[in-house]
């Protein structure tokens, strides 16, 4: 259990800071981000990408791909603001 949880924090924390400085560096500008849907689709994204691996790590199940994609979903959400600093 502790195992699991370690997993899955490292992977949210890992997806929340990947995203929110990809956000943050390359896609500033990019209108796409800037529409309320963006984090929503982000997230569902990251979050289909992620089950596969549920298949392949018998420690990790479904919650770690969700929180995963939660996460990212965060990432986009706070890397597209103007108001925060890099």
């Amino acid at each position: 259990m502790l195992l699991w949880l370690a997993i899955t924090a490292a992977a949210a924390a890992g997806a929340y800071l990947w995203t929110r400085g990809f956000v943050r560096r390359r896609l500033r500008f990019v209108d796409a981000v800037q529409k309320p849907a963006a984090p929503i689709v982000a997230g569902a994204a990251a979050t289909l990408v992620a089950l596969p691996v549920v298949a392949l790590l018998p420690i990790v199940g479904t919650a770690t791909a969700v929180v995963v994609g939660a996460s990212t979903a965060l990432g986009v959400a706070q890397g597209r603001r103007p108001d925060a600093q890099a």
